[in-house]
């Protein structure tokens, strides 16, 4: 049993309190992006989480810059343009174009301030902490915060989650029962700027969007029940999240170079993985009832 886990486990993985925090807040953070993910598919809101986070990125950016926690940074800019999505696109049509606003000003401002960390903070790494994670980094009492900020998200999605659903699935039936549908979806777009940012403070602001959408994308392929898609999509996460954790560290030990491979490419492939495996299942019992016809 020992030799089996050593195949698993590079020496030391248990005795590392950094290798401890990034399971313990990764495993937080996908599970809170597989519920709010499935929202955002049913949505279509997809584009959106990318714009919150490249804008995340530009306010991590700035963070850096004043020599403050990055998430502060990614939360702040993240609401920013949340909001600024939902006020300028106040019809579901102006949507796609407010968010390319929104993404487009994102980006600009982001590769201001990366360029001015990289030269005046003498911080080298910091574009890529920011647009690519830096989970084994982060500090014990940032833990606590985002722990806390899952939680409030989490209580709030479970009181909204009935007018949320309707609004979701029909925004104009949601209005004739009296639902107030724009407050409701300006609500959603702030937590989902939560999630966003505590998704790319974990593997960065050009990666997070997979986390977000890749497990509850799956999800909703295996069931169309809400709760349980809900359900599928957390685990889904976190097992990428886990077992991402678990390359990475484990690759530090592989040739060539023995040099480790980031955690957000081990997570973004295992999500890959996922879909394709569930679009697979898809055709399965098809093939089946088809080969059961011709039988016939």
């Amino acid at each position: 049993m020992i030799n089996f886990l050593n195949l698993l486990f590079a020496p030391g993985f248990f005795q590392n309190t950094q290798v401890m925090n990034a399971l313990l807040l990764g495993g937080v953070v996908a599970a809170i992006s597989g519920v709010v993910g499935v929202f955002v598919v049913i949505r279509g809101q997809s584009f959106v989480g990318h714009a919150i986070a490249d804008f995340g990125g530009a306010g991590a950016a700035v963070a850096i810059l004043m020599g403050i926690n990055t998430l502060w940074g990614f939360l702040g800019f993240g609401v920013l343009s949340a909001a600024g999505v939902e006020l300028i696109g106040n019809r579901a049509r102006e949507h796609d174009l407010a968010t390319g606003i929104v993404l487009s000003v994102a980006l600009g401002v982001e590769s201001l301030f990366l360029y001015l960390d990289t030269h005046f903070t003498g911080q080298a790494g910091a574009p890529m902490m920011i647009l690519f994670g830096s989970i084994f980094l982060i500090k014990p009492s940032t833990v606590s915060i985002v722990i806390a900020l899952t939680a409030a998200t989490t209580a709030i999605i479970i009181t909204i989650y009935r007018p949320l659903l309707l609004c979701s699935i029909d925004p104009d039936l949601a209005r004739t029962r009296g639902v107030p549908v724009r407050i409701v979806s300006l609500l959603f777009i702030l937590l989902l700027s939560f999630v966003v940012a505590e998704g790319s403070f974990i593997i960065g602001a050009l990666l997070s969007t997979a986390l977000l959408i890749g497990p509850a994308a799956s999800a909703t392929r295996i069931t169309h029940k809400m709760g349980l898609a809900m359900l599928y999509s957390a685990v889904l996460g976190m097992s990428a999240m886990w077992i991402g954790i678990v390359l990475a560290y484990d690759s530090f030990l592989w040739p060539p170079v023995r040099r480790g491979w980031p955690v957000s490419f081990f997570v973004c492939a295992l999500i890959l993985l996922f879909y394709l495996l569930t679009r697979l299942r898809d055709k399965l019992p098809r093939s089946g009832i088809m080969m059961s016809g011709g039988v016939t």
